[in-house]
């Protein structure tokens, strides 16, 4: 097909310097005819169908093809008269050649047997053996041209391709960025939820032992459970203070975020318990599994991190949690159970499930969350030993 500048200005730019080219080719064949071969030196038709050969150039980018058969349509009958037959050769091969590059080269071979065929038929037919037989030497020239033009066709088409892939490479890198950039503000916005919903969950319970034994009885005030609380409430600050703080380094330091120091792991879950029971949870623990890989440790780390703060914060006062993990079927087995109903319905959703959903996903496992056949809520997530890092 022919190539379609969309470019309003590259167009302008392509029908000026093919106005420039027509008129040069003109002047060149009007030169030719003056002074080359003076026994054929062209009469006023001659003239006439020489000049308006040149005039539909000015379009050969946009009609190649019908171009071409308007040159030879004018250049034909030219050659039949026995007119000077040098002279209209630049404005052939011109219009030839833009055929060769912007045509496909079976359309292009096409094209140039059929315009030689007519031409060497009209010739032998009104003009003669010894004009057919001049025709016929210019040939060669001819199919020289077409096959330069298929040569550059192709080597345009390379060029082409070599710039499209550069380019496709280039969207490629900067897609590749953004979905990098947009993960890891995705990572760390899980870390933060987990840490700060599971701090403050804490620091909101003991505060709240601490308010109801102050009110409770003031004239009998238990100071050695008021001072458990507080410990409890500054334990739980300076632990978040901690892990807040490992948080933020990951965004200052250059590099994976997996290779900016430990993640928290299966190691990390008898504190979890213990900062639950803390704030009144009834936690039983199981844990039948060795060692896991980083990646899916620190999942299931954040897992049961976020169960236990929903069950401390949904399940009432003193809630019954059971966690369990189990390694079967070369994948890790958990589930947090509690005696609640799980989020309050009809209140907006949080980002903890979803989180939990996305961590499970990240290391190529399942989560399910829900209530309980037999009442309460559980978490349940079934994660692959062999998971991504």
């Amino acid at each position: 097909m022919a190539a379609i500048n969309r470019d309003p200005t590259t167009a302008r730019h392509g029908t000026r310097n093919d106005t420039l080219l027509a008129v040069a080719a003109a002047v060149l064949a009007v030169c030719m005819a003056l002074f080359t071969d003076d026994a054929r030196r062209p009469d006023a038709l001659g003239w006439t169908l020489l000049i308006a050969a040149h005039v539909p150039l000015v379009w050969r980018r946009r009609k190649p093809l019908l171009v071409f058969a308007a040159v030879v349509a004018l250049v034909l009958p030219y050659h039949v008269l026995d007119n000077n037959h040098s002279a209209p050769v630049p404005a052939s091969f011109i219009a030839l050649y833009t055929v060769t590059v912007t045509q496909r080269p079976f359309r292009t071979l096409v094209v140039t047997v059929a315009g030689l065929g007519l031409s060497l038929t009209a010739m032998l037919t009104l003009g003669g053996d010894k004009q057919a037989a001049e025709l016929l030497r210019i040939y060669g020239w001819v199919l020289a041209v077409v096959f330069v033009g298929i040569d550059v066709r192709y080597y345009r088409q390379y060029i082409a391709a070599i710039v499209e892939r550069a380019e496709r490479a280039e969207r490629t890198r900067e897609e590749e960025a953004r979905r990098r950039v947009a993960e890891e503000r995705l990572r760390i916005a899980r870390d933060l939820h987990d840490l700060l919903a599971h701090s403050i969950t804490l620091i909101g319970v003991q505060t709240s032992v601490a308010a109801h034994v102050l009110a409770a009885d003031p004239e009998r005030l238990d100071r050695e459970t008021v001072a458990k609380a507080l410990d409890d409430i500054a334990e739980t600050c300076r632990s978040a203070r901690g892990e807040l703080r490992t948080t933020l380094e990951v965004l200052r330091e250059p590099g994976p975020a997996d290779a900016r120091g430990p993640l928290p792991g299966l190691d990390g879950l008898p504190d979890l318990v213990e900062a639950a029971r803390l704030a009144g949870a009834r936690v039983e623990q199981t844990v039948r599994i060795g060692q896991a890989p980083p990646a899916v440790g620190a999942a299931a780390y954040r897992i049961v991190q976020e169960a236990l703060t929903n069950a401390v914060r949904h399940a009432g006062p003193e809630p019954a949690v059971r966690v369990d993990l189990r390694e079967r079927d070369g994948a890790l087995h958990l589930a947090v159970t509690d005696d609640g109903t799980g989020p309050t319905p009809g209140k907006a959703p949080g980002f903890g499930l979803v989180g939990m959903r996305e961590r499970a996903r990240s290391v190529g496992g399942t989560l399910d969350a829900g209530p309980c056949e037999r009442g309460g809520f559980q978490v349940t997530a079934v994660l692959p030993l062999g998971g991504a890092t």
